[in-house]
């Protein structure tokens, strides 16, 4: 499955890219500090810099994932998206 994080521009060079895995009121890492955390790291990449993909889905995949950017030299600093993510 693949999750799109889309950044429109960005005049900040390298923004700081997050993903993060919220359920039943938890969140936890997925993506951070430029590489994956947990039990993705032998099931998910990123694509183009923003993209995440999770290979292998199962139900306990099933959450709402959210996409933070902070880009420091920009006007709107930082920005997320959730994205809610059902497998069946």
């Amino acid at each position: 499955v693949e999750l799109s994080c889309i950044i429109k521009s960005t005049v900040t060079p390298e923004p700081r890219i997050e993903w993060k895995k919220i359920r039943d009121g938890e969140t936890s890492y997925v993506f951070f500090d430029n590489k994956m955390q947990g039990d993705f790291v032998t099931r998910a990449e990123i694509l183009s810099r923003t993209s995440l993909v999770i290979k292998n889905t199962t139900r306990m995949d099933t959450a709402t994932y959210r996409c933070e950017v902070a880009a420091p030299y920009d006007t709107k600093t930082i920005d997320e998206i959730n994205i809610q993510l059902t497998v069946q």
